[in-house]
């Protein structure tokens, strides 16, 4: 007989919405329980360990959760301007680490991210979930498989009205807008698609608050298009400024065929007179024709990305998302801001 797997315990660092979807993600995990969640507010870690996890500890600061010796594995689920402080104090602590997106605000602070893990030599994951969602993840096997032979371009968009939290809003603060907040992920999808070893070499970026003046200095919308050094190309769009739920949706199209993805297609859609209570991320509205998504953490991808890195975790193995990969987006991210002020295409200087 096979032994069951080791049981991996998590500090959970936040106590926010990307908390609350990786404690319903970490649901899903066999061989995964919360043992400590912390918070700068007492009371809301006491909340949230409350509906997710009534036998973990409670902390006030990250210092004391990476000093609970019964914490293996740390999940920073804090805002972007925080990831930094949140890593040094972790790998000090010998924990391994997975950091919610994006890894960081520049690719240098990236970059002393993935300095700081290495140097302590402590396991590391980048929880991009969209490489990990079912959509994307069998598009992906499609493509590994040759069903559309060679892929040639992609367009990617994700889109909704805005973020949560106030500190999104603050580009100064955040380290970008729409483009940082979102075009992270289908900037990694991208590499994921077309393969990791095919580098984006160049890229053409615009940006523009168009309907969010009053609330941010960063770009509420935004356009890349990402060269590959095989001369593929991809477009992806980035907005804050679309109502009526998320859209996530990739186009790939190959020599041999194209293949569509879209998240925010559902199975359940309906009119409604009275609310119901919570319906999807960003919805907008509680009546009328509504958009529900079931088992949002699954759909999106968060239960499978937390599911391979404890897996990963518990085998000491690297995963397929790691701060390297992290620091490769913010590097492209990097260029796609210098490209919207220069108003030309710019080349991506790695690390």
């Amino acid at each position: 007989m096979h032994s069951p797997p080791p049981l991996i315990r998590v500090g959970l660092i936040g106590s926010g919405f990307i908390s609350d979807t990786y404690a319903d993600a970490l649901q899903d995990v066999r061989n995964a329980v919360i043992t400590a969640n912390c918070s700068r507010d007492l009371a809301r870690a006491q909340q949230f360990a409350a509906k997710w996890c009534p036998d973990a500890a409670q902390y006030t600061s990250i210092e004391q959760l990476c000093a609970d010796p019964d914490v293996d594995l740390v999940v920073i689920a804090l805002p972007n301007e925080a990831h930094l402080d949140a890593v040094r104090i972790a790998a000090a602590a010998g924990k391994g680490i997975v950091c919610t997106k994006p890894l960081a605000r520049t690719a240098d602070e990236a970059r002393e991210i993935l300095r700081i893990v290495e140097g302590a030599g402590v396991w590391h994951g980048y929880a991009e979930s969209s490489v990990f969602s079912p959509n994307v993840a069998k598009a992906h096997q499609m493509i590994e498989a040759g069903g559309i032979g060679d892929v040639l371009w992609m367009r990617a968009r994700e889109a909704h009205s805005g973020p949560h939290a106030p500190h999104f809003w603050d580009a100064e603060t955040a380290g970008g807008g729409a483009l940082l907040d979102m075009g992270c992920h289908t900037v990694e999808s991208a590499r994921h698609l077309f393969g990791k070893d095919n580098e984006i070499v160049e890229v053409f970026a615009w940006g523009g608050t168009l309907a969010h003046a009053d609330k941010t200095t960063g770009e509420d919308s935004a356009l890349a298009l990402l060269k590959f050094r095989g001369g593929q190309m991809a477009s992806i769009e980035s907005s804050w400024i679309e109502k009526g739920g998320m859209q996530l949706r990739h186009e790939i199209v190959g020599s041999a065929g194209r293949i569509v993805t879209d998240t925010s297609q559902t199975p359940v859609w309906g009119f409604i007179q009275n609310p119901v209570g919570y319906l999807v991320e960003k919805s907008d509205a509680d009546t009328g024709w509504v958009y529900p998504v079931p088992e949002e953490a699954r759909a999106y991808g968060f239960s499978q990305e937390m599911r391979h890195f404890v897996d990963c975790f518990a085998r000491g193995e690297q995963p397929v998302e790691t701060f390297e990969d992290g620091l490769i987006v913010n590097t492209i991210l990097d260029a796609c801001y210098r490209s919207m002020k220069t108003g030309a295409w710019e080349k991506v200087v790695y690390p």
